[in-house]
């Protein structure tokens, strides 16, 4: 689930250009010194494309507040769970669906709906979108978006493409099928073989205000056309219990993407992976 090329589309203020330190005086590769003048050196061309070719990673707010998402589901046995966790702590959701699940449990999507959550779209399927043939990208974002809504009974505005894979034709596609890239600024790692301490401890450093956190409430699987196996043994229903509870005690809420954005603007940093 990690990212490349991603990086803040908020200008720099002009100033005169500088000579770079020739390579002999840099850091072994991969260092934060390297990596730093590699920020540097793209920040013009972020500013300028950032906000057309930009993902929203996460919100600029005064608010005290984190966006929570969920990927994968709707799935029958794990998402009503967490959604009385989220009941029992107020909080509210974005759910970014799989219109394979969607088709399934119907009655599941308008249920969060009422709850107070909102709906979003994962995928007409869990295939990396960068895998898809050029000519296939229109109507696989165009015709799923319109299916959910149809099942949702109400817009749907965000996409999430899965694995946040995304080329810049595949984010032009999502555009011209009227909807917003989102992807994520903070994790929970419960697709990552770690421990639970772990899981809390990273979604924990991740939640500050304005973030938007990645977790899962389904397991895409070969009925999805998921090429990769989600890890087992998760216990997300603690695990959501124990980071809502780490965000009370920071006096932080949980919101919506939508909610959070009516006090709030996107940041949009250029994404792109395969």
């Amino acid at each position: 689930m990690e990212r490349v090329c991603a990086f803040d589309s908020a200008p720099e203020p002009a100033g005169p250009s500088a000579p770079l330190p020739h390579p002999r005086f840099l850091p072994p590769r991969g260092g934060r010194f390297t990596m730093t003048m590699k920020s540097l050196l793209r920040r013009p061309a972020d500013a300028l494309l950032g906000p057309v070719m930009g993902s929203v990673m996460s919100v600029r707010t005064r608010s005290r507040q984190v966006v929570l998402t969920f990927d994968d589901g709707p799935l029958p046995g794990s998402t009503e769970p967490l959604a009385t966790v989220l009941a029992d702590h107020n909080a509210q959701a974005t759910f970014f669906m799989l219109l394979t699940r969607a088709r399934r449990s119907p009655g599941l999507v308008r249920n969060l709906l009422q709850a107070g959550h909102e709906v979003a779209l994962h995928g007409l399927d869990h295939r990396r979108v960068t895998t898809l043939p050029r000519h296939d990208l229109a109507p696989w974002l165009r015709d799923a978006r319109a299916e959910l809504e149809d099942i949702a009974g109400v817009p749907v505005r965000w996409f999430r493409p899965p694995h946040g894979a995304q080329s810049p034709r595949s984010r032009l596609a999502a555009s011209a099928a009227g909807l917003t890239t989102v992807l994520w600024s903070g994790t929970t790692w419960d697709w990552k073989d770690v421990s639970h301490e772990e899981r809390v401890a990273r979604a924990m450093r991740d939640a500050v205000p304005g973030a938007i956190l990645l977790a899962h409430d389904g397991a895409a699987d070969a009925s999805d056309l998921a090429t990769e196996e989600a890890v087992g043994g998760v216990d997300k229903v603690a695990l959501l219990s124990e980071v809502l509870t780490g965000l009370e005690e920071r006096d932080l809420s949980a919101v919506s993407l939508g909610t959070a954005l009516t006090a709030g603007t996107p940041v949009r940093r250029l994404s792109f992976s395969h």
